[in-house]
């Protein structure tokens, strides 16, 4: 199968190549957003699917910059959807937990009403709504939480604040830590099916961003003392969900390992570079 992946040069985008073996497009080689690129593109390259990984995933410069995002997260995937329906190209879509309001009390489904607080979330959302009305043969992938052994996410930026007296961490938001490599995988199962529609994949499970660094720094024998705060100590210009953990009502069941399991196969990972 001939796979084209948008966004490789983000953290699920280089997983996904990396895993499938696919042909990677980073935002230089194609703006998304720009539909007759996209158009001329996959009529050149006629990929048997398309996994879109591109977005703009920064939550609080969006808030300021509302026209950016909703070019990257609802304007690109929209014209994914239109050309990838128009060549008969299956789509795969990757979302976020963001779409959800955080009000739950129990790990979010499918089938559960989104409610997205902040513009990121709603331009995402939008997204989701472009690739179902434009191409009946999609696969949206909400994720949560996402971070690999590269680029900047949580997990590095925790490991980086290791040498400070003490690290003072989020402990009243709560969601599903997902590894993007156990992400890319799930999709890799999830493509071998016709189960078009929504599916969320994130590491199983859930904790704190508190809980979250203290398995971290356990599992890089790290001894800098965590202090767990609320998030109004903390004030971002985007709202975070204060539980966005994400479980699955889906067949075939195609789950994550438990977050935990992740972030040991990160922790491997950084050690083994920086030997």
């Amino acid at each position: 199968m001939k796979i084209l992946v948008t966004g490789a040069g983000g953290q699920l985008g280089r997983a996904l190549v990396e895993s499938l073996g696919a042909r990677g497009l980073t935002r230089s080689e194609l703006d998304i957003a720009d539909a007759d690129a996209v158009r001329s593109l996959l009529s050149t390259l006629r990929p048997d699917l398309v996994i879109n990984a591109a977005a703009y995933t920064q939550v609080d410069e969006a808030e300021a910059d509302p026209a950016g995002a909703l070019r990257a997260n609802f304007e690109g995937p929209r014209n994914l959807a239109e050309t990838t329906d128009e060549l008969r190209i299956p789509l795969v879509h990757v979302s976020t937990d963001y779409v959800f309001d955080g009000n739950a009390r129990k790990p979010y489904v499918e089938s559960d009403p989104t409610n997205p607080q902040s513009v990121y979330g709603r331009t995402k959302l939008e997204g989701e709504r472009a690739v179902r009305g434009a191409n009946p043969r999609h696969y949206i992938v909400r994720t949560a939480w996402l971070y690999a052994a590269w680029g900047q996410n949580f997990p590095t930026t925790m490991r980086g604040l290791a040498d400070r007296p003490e690290v003072r961490v989020v402990d009243d938001q709560t969601g599903s830590p997902s590894y993007a490599p156990h992400v890319a995988r799930a999709i890799a199962a999830l493509i071998r099916t016709e189960a078009y529609g929504v599916h969320h994949f994130a590491g199983r499970g859930h904790t704190s961003w508190y809980g979250f660094t203290k398995r971290l720094y356990c599992e890089l024998g790290i001894q800098t003392p965590v202090i767990p705060v609320t998030t109004a100590e903390f004030p971002r210009p985007a709202p975070r969900p204060a539980f966005s953990a994400l479980g699955t009502e889906r067949e075939p069941r195609i789950e994550l390992p438990p977050w935990e399991e992740g972030l040991r196969e990160f922790a491997s990972a950084v050690q083994e570079d920086s030997k």
